[in-house]
């Protein structure tokens, strides 16, 4: 027999032997200009008002989103995606079509604050704005109407275009969105503006603290529309349309429960691949950490890698500004 000091030869323990070492051969890296921070802005709001659901994430005034997108370019993070809660919600969503609603008063706001150092990406879908919560125009039937629905986004894209975003989070899963979208951008000569096609959005269970953060009115579910759980040769056949039809960037929602597609994307996309780190993956984590359960720093790098690793070049993230200071 070998006497133990002639094996093993090859140890690749070596190089994980010190922190210095261990960040010399990192193969996967995640830096904060990678990083989108969700935002949730309230009509009527006096001041920021804590989410239940989610610890440590507030609805905003117009005011302090002014404050968070100043914070938010001081370290450094990649952009900001506002969505709105209005006062009044109607059938059609009107108020996602109002200049001056308050997605559209939001994205102008921040735009004037921070000008060209954030990215700046409203979404675009009307389930914030619906009184009955579904992200699209209904039928007398009660469902959704998917061509009708695509005048409304082509409107709403419009107005925010005109508010000053850079891209549009066009996350309603209709079919067509992205090119009916892109069409009408076009054909009004916002050839600048870009679209983040929500290309494979999963109907999933872990939405549920997003849905307390814009007060959403849902009733039922969206899985006549948002992909079926079960499925991703099908997430591919919506993010080679999206591609086709001209998206400038393809997401996963949610990220950790499909690092699998996120990974298949990335290999198949010739345009960036973005993640979304979806809200009810970030109250887990928060309620794990606040027991004791977990450590909370460390639980958000490896979440941030991990989608990082699978092949996301953009992660949207409710962590961000935490994830920064820490990377930094």
């Amino acid at each position: 027999m070998p006497h133990s000091s002639e094996y093993p030869v090859i140890r690749p323990r070596r190089l994980r032997r010190t922190a210095a070492l261990r960040r010399l051969v990192a193969e996967t890296r995640v830096h904060p200009s990678d990083l989108v921070l969700p935002l949730f802005v309230k009509e009527g709001l006096s001041e920021p008002v804590e989410i239940a659901t989610m610890p440590g994430v507030y609805q905003h005034t117009v005011d302090s989103a002014r404050k968070i997108a100043v914070e938010a370019a001081r370290a450094g993070l990649g952009g900001l995606m506002p969505f709105g809660v209005p006062a009044v919600r109607d059938a059609v969503g009107s108020g996602a079509t109002d200049p001056d609603g308050i997605l559209n008063r939001t994205t102008r706001a921040i735009r004037e604050e921070v000008g060209d150092d954030l990215v700046v990406i409203p979404d675009l879908c009307l389930d914030e704005f619906t009184d009955h919560g579904h992200c699209g125009v209904l039928r007398a039937d009660g469902s959704v109407d998917n061509d009708a629905t695509l005048d409304r986004y082509a409107e709403m894209g419009l107005a925010l275009a005109d508010a000053g975003a850079d891209l549009l989070g066009a996350s309603g899963m209709m079919d067509g969105q992205i090119g009916f979208v892109r069409a009408a951008l076009d054909g009004a000569g916002r050839t600048d503006t870009g679209l983040l096609a929500y290309a494979a959005k999963y109907a999933s269970a872990f939405y549920g603290p997003f849905r307390d953060a814009v007060e959403s009115q849902l009733q039922g579910d969206r899985r006549t529309y948002q992909q079926d759980t079960a499925n991703a040769t099908e997430a591919l056949l919506e993010i080679d349309l999206d591609i086709e039809q001209g998206a400038d960037i393809v997401m996963v929602k949610p990220a950790l429960p499909y690092l699998d597609v996120v990974r298949a994307a990335a290999e198949r996309s010739p345009v960036p691949v973005a993640a979304y780190h979806i809200s009810g993956e970030y109250a887990q984590l928060m309620a794990a950490a606040e027991r004791g359960w977990i450590d909370r720093d460390a639980a958000i790098l490896e979440s941030l890698t991990s989608i990082k690793r699978a092949g996301a070049g953009i992660i949207a993230t409710y962590t961000a500004l935490d994830a920064a200071a820490l990377l930094r």
